[in-house]
């Protein structure tokens, strides 16, 4: 049991559940598009166990060139802690990055180049030369060009190809997706990185935290956040009087009153009350693909 509480630490359990919730939002709404309202199991699988090798080889490889950063930002962590050798964590990463290009190349070209680009942009986050974590612009832009338009567009051409492939994609709406979720994870982007303004600025990872100071990256953000939850409410108004449009609509108003309630009692100088709401912005990021799921289920 210790073994596989390092591994889920190791695997960062919440970006596992997104990932997770993403696949399988993505995957119920393009089968919503098939006549008989169903998909089959083996695409889902497949491309959630290859989503899932991505995952690890990502969050893996980060934690493989931020040993000294993170013994100081997150020293739980499995290879900060010494619970796990560095060797050790090599090896995850090399046996997730070749099952998720194993398991892909089977598949279609959408999905075999959604997990590769991925895969190529986490790199490029973590490794020299490029380093992007190093610079705050291309680092947050990374971030959120995966979680919004690499993995919707991605996973839903890929569903709808072999699920319905004669099923015409509804772009506007993928759109509107994809640049909703771009812009969450701007915001995660900018939010992960407050807590973390110790070992960041010891090490000279020159993060925005680091240069414009924690008060206003965190003020920025919630501003972003809700700029880009303006995308799902006026969705839901072009819904509207349908019953459906109603409910998301009057769902998104309450989630948004709630990122402002719980953003404006955090303490910014505090990192681990940060963390606690860093941890709550993901649970929206949750709530998003589970509410594309059951909206899909329900039309």
């Amino acid at each position: 049991m210790n073994k596989i509480s390092i591994f889920i630490r190791f695997c960062r359990s919440h970006t596992i559940i997104a990932t997770s919730l993403q696949v399988v939002g993505l995957f119920v709404f393009a089968s919503a598009f098939q006549a008989d309202g169903s998909g089959s199991l083996t695409v889902l699988l497949l491309a959630l166990v290859s989503s899932l090798s991505a995952n690890i080889y990502i969050v893996g490889l980060n934690q493989l060139t931020d040993v000294e950063i993170d013994r100081v930002n997150k020293p739980t962590l499995p290879l900060a802690a010494g619970d796990l050798s560095v060797r050790q964590g090599q090896t995850i990463v090399i046996l997730a990055g070749l099952s998720a290009v194993v398991i892909t190349i089977t598949q279609s070209p959408a999905l075999l180049l959604t997990v590769v680009l991925s895969m190529a942009i986490g790199s490029a986050y973590s490794l020299p030369p490029l380093r992007l974590k190093s610079r705050p612009l291309w680092a947050a832009l990374s971030i959120a060009f995966v979680r919004g338009f690499v993995a919707n567009f991605g996973l839903l051409i890929h569903f709808f190809r072999e699920i319905q492939p004669t099923a015409a994609i509804p772009w506007m709406l993928v759109t509107a997706l994809a640049v909703f979720f771009f812009g969450f994870g701007l915001a995660i982007a900018l939010y992960k990185d407050i807590p973390d303004l110790i070992g960041d600025s010891k090490y000279g990872v020159q993060t925005y935290a680091v240069r414009l100071g924690p008060k206003r990256v965190f003020d920025i953000g919630r501003w972003l956040l809700t700029a880009f939850y303006l995308v799902p409410i006026f969705s839901a108004v072009a819904m509207l009087p349908e019953i459906g449009g109603f409910v998301l609509l009057v769902a998104h108003l309450i989630i948004v009153g709630l990122f402002w309630s719980r953003s404006l009692s955090v303490d910014v100088t505090n990192p681990e009350e940060v963390t606690r709401f860093y941890m709550f912005l993901w649970s929206l990021f949750y709530v998003e693909y589970i509410f594309l799921a059951l909206a899909s289920l329900a039309g």
